[in-house]
């Protein structure tokens, strides 16, 4: 396609959140978490041309409402007065929202993340090009994982899993663990691989599950498994950065995290540490693209691999725009209903890999319909 380049301020005029809350048919349970819903927000900004940027990020359920009101009470009058060229200076009008000391800053960036996906769509379709060819272009396509291994009292469900996902066509599975003992969860993804084929890949997530001396035993019972790529949050949060330093030096399985850090300084601390092999940063939890891409940055200077944290319909295009970009990752149909409906032209995974879509901005068709049926405010 031909792409135009005109460059003019960037006048913002109204905004639209949509908050959606999908019950879920059974409740998913990970290491110290469940999930019984599936819940996003959309956000849209229309500029002063009539020119809409949309987006869709975050999955709190409770926090929601107070997001959304950070959105449009706060973040929304602060940066609707001011024109800028390009999203980076309406980010560093909204950063003052984090101050707020009374407050979780987690709610904060998360509303900044969500204007911010929404502010890049608008100036990629202002600039008439896919939004990964402003941050970079590096690749049209990329493998994609699903993510399973909930625990489950039938272990049989794990079999099933695997069958869904090779099914699915995809590269690789992201595996639970961290809720038993490093010797059950060990038995449970040998299971796993053994149903698998043989170049299938795992990633294992313990969410900050185990102590640091149960990271080390499973990670010498896992020394075998050629097929697991990395490992993710492996150690409790309270001393991470120093146990993820110390695993890294006491093992050979690569360590990720990064999801659940909200800035790109806290990342810094994280990478300068030796405390991770992949950053899996999450842009709708740490403050939108304009913050992943410091983080980008910084790992292609410390020769880091990037993940993301789930948020596809986001994290596609930025793996896809930078050359150490992994895996992006979905659930399964009833774990997300709002994957595998709401954007109608999802694409089709062949060969584990996935190619998207080279219209302006995100590129995706969402399902009014689908919106309609589970939206839970109508707020503008």
């Amino acid at each position: 396609m031909a792409w135009r380049f005109q460059i003019t301020f960037i006048k913002l005029e109204k905004i639209e959140t949509i908050g959606l809350r999908v019950p879920l048919k059974k409740v998913y349970k990970g290491s110290y978490y469940s999930m019984p819903t599936r819940c996003t927000i959309i956000t849209r900004i229309t500029d002063s041309d009539g020119m809409v940027g949309e987006s869709y990020n975050a999955d709190e359920d409770k926090e929601q409402e107070e997001i959304i009101n950070i959105i449009n009470n706060e973040l929304f009058p602060l940066i609707s007065g001011e024109k800028h060229f390009s999203p980076y200076g309406f980010w560093e009008t909204m950063v003052p929202s984090t101050f707020d000391q009374l407050r979780d800053r987690k709610l904060a960036t998360r509303a900044i993340g969500s204007v911010d996906s929404a502010l890049w769509d608008l100036y990629a379709k202002r600039l008439n090009v896919p939004i990964r060819k402003l941050w970079g272009g590096y690749r049209d396509e990329l493998p994609i994982i699903g993510i399973g291994g909930y625990y489950s009292e039938d272990l049989s469900d794990i079999d099933k899993e695997i069958d869904y996902w090779v099914e699915k066509d995809v590269t690789g599975m992201k595996f639970k663990i961290g809720r038993l003992s490093p010797e059950e969860d060990i038995q449970r993804l040998t299971r796993a691989v053994e149903r698998a084929p043989e170049e299938f890949k795992f990633v294992v997530d313990a969410n900050q599950g185990y102590k640091y001396w149960d990271a080390v035993k499973f990670c010498e019972l896992s020394k075998n498994i050629t097929q697991l790529e990395w490992f993710e949050e492996p150690c409790r949060w309270q001393n991470d950065i120093r146990d993820m330093s110390n695993l890294r030096l006491a093992t050979n399985v690569k360590i990720a995290a990064g999801q659940s850090e909200i800035s790109s300084q806290a990342m810094s601390r994280m990478i300068v540490s030796n405390a991770v092999d992949v950053v899996n940063f999450d842009a709708s939890w740490g403050g939108g693209p304009t913050e992943w891409l410091k983080v980008a940055a910084m790992t292609k200077i410390f020769g880091i691999e990037l993940g993301h944290h789930e948020e596809f319909q986001v994290a596609a295009h930025l793996l896809a725009s930078v050359p150490n970009g992994k895996f992006v990752e979905i659930f399964e149909e009833e774990r997300d209903p709002i994957y595998w409906n709401l954007i109608n032209n999802r694409p089709e995974i062949k060969n584990g890999t996935i190619s998207l879509p080279d219209a302006p901005g995100f590129g995706w068709d969402l399902n009014e319909d689908f919106i309609s049926e589970y939206r839970v405010n109508e707020k503008i």
